[in-house]
């Protein structure tokens, strides 16, 4: 005779997870929600005052980043980026989020780690003012090595149908502005790991693997903030694909999504606007192809803003005293070439 244990899975250490996940979760508690966790679906009702609302998703994952926390036995932050990878997402269509899900998957339960990964998420829902609504925990033996975890997650946000940003705003002038990055945040690391095979090796006086395993920046409070008061016109999140693939995506061209061809609006940045943070020059001193790399990381911009000129100075007084670095980066023009620096 073989029971579940023996098979691999250990429902003990599960209920052990979920009781630390109920404690994380109250901290991310806001109205509208109906139900905690435990059930078998989280409800949210619709807040009030909105005439057409839209409910605006996305989901995402932290991917090989994860390889790095493994290696530094720290698993709190990598639940803020898979937070802030998809609330960031939906955040560029001017969606407030409301709730999140989240799916954690390993070849071994340690309630410890889980719990870890979880509160992070829980900050992440804190910072971008969701509720963590609920998720799954799924142990396979045999399909991951133990040790080993994967984290992904689901956010809904809402929206006034007429206020959704779509870029059909934006026009030629409008001034680029560019919202500092916290540093690589969650895309890359498949070449990170290429790159860096000691995460303990020291950089500018501490381990390189705490400095890469910096959580990814979430922008929504601040933006949301100047959304109202401010007309934006375009909105980007640069992840994976760097600044050539996801700067395109915010006109309704769509540039490399959209096979945009002939005159259209494009973004001219400024070389030398912002400061580059010191990881990305080491990733070059390490083998990274230096003219690839804005086509890979966010190189110290994680959010991108397009607005009327006349609104640009107080926008980046509004970021940096929110405790957001934000700088002129470039300007809206008419060209041919999607993305392109001067």
């Amino acid at each position: 005779m073989i029971d579940y244990r023996e098979a691999g899975v250990d429902v003990e250490e599960g209920y052990r997870a979920v009781t630390g996940y109920k404690e994380h979760a109250k901290r991310t508690m806001v109205p509208g929600v109906l139900n905690g966790l435990g059930s078998f679906a989280g409800m949210f009702q619709i807040p009030a005052g909105y005439r057409e609302p839209v409910i605006v998703s996305g989901t995402d994952g932290v991917g090989t980043k994860l390889d790095i926390a493994f290696a530094l036995n720290k698993y709190d932050t990598v639940g803020i980026d898979c937070v802030a990878m998809c609330v960031n997402d939906i955040l560029c269509h001017g969606a407030k989020p409301l709730y999140f899900l989240d799916y954690i998957a390993c070849g071994k339960l340690d309630a410890a780690i889980a719990s870890d990964l979880v509160k992070g998420v829980a900050e992440g829902c804190v910072q971008s003012g969701a509720a963590l609504l609920g998720g799954e925990t799924a142990e396979m033996p045999g399909f991951y090595d133990a040790g080993k975890y994967d984290i992904a997650g689901f956010a809904t946000g809402i929206a006034e149908k007429s206020e959704i940003i779509d870029g059909s705003a934006i026009q030629a002038g409008d001034v680029l502005i560019g919202l500092a990055s916290s540093g690589v945040h969650s895309n890359g690391f498949s070449l990170v790991r290429k790159l860096v095979p000691d995460f303990m090796e020291d950089f500018n006086g501490k381990p390189i693997g705490e400095v890469l395993l910096e959580p990814t920046r979430i922008y929504v409070k601040p933006v949301l903030e100047l959304l109202e008061k401010t007309a934006i016109h375009g909105m980007v999140h640069i992840t994976g694909g760097g600044f050539f693939e996801n700067i395109p995506r915010m006109y309704p061209s769509g540039g490399v999504h959209g096979g945009s061809a002939g005159e259209h609006l494009v973004s001219v940045l400024k070389k030398d606007s912002w400061p580059v943070p010191p990881i990305f020059a080491e990733l070059v001193r390490r083998g990274a192809n230096p003219d690839r790399m804005f086509h890979t990381y966010n190189m110290g911009i994680g959010f991108i803003l397009a607005l009327a000129p006349q609104d640009a100075q107080n926008a980046i007084r509004h970021f940096t005293e929110a405790g957001f670095p934000a700088y002129e980066i470039g300007r809206v023009e008419t060209g041919t070439d999607d993305v392109s620096f001067r």
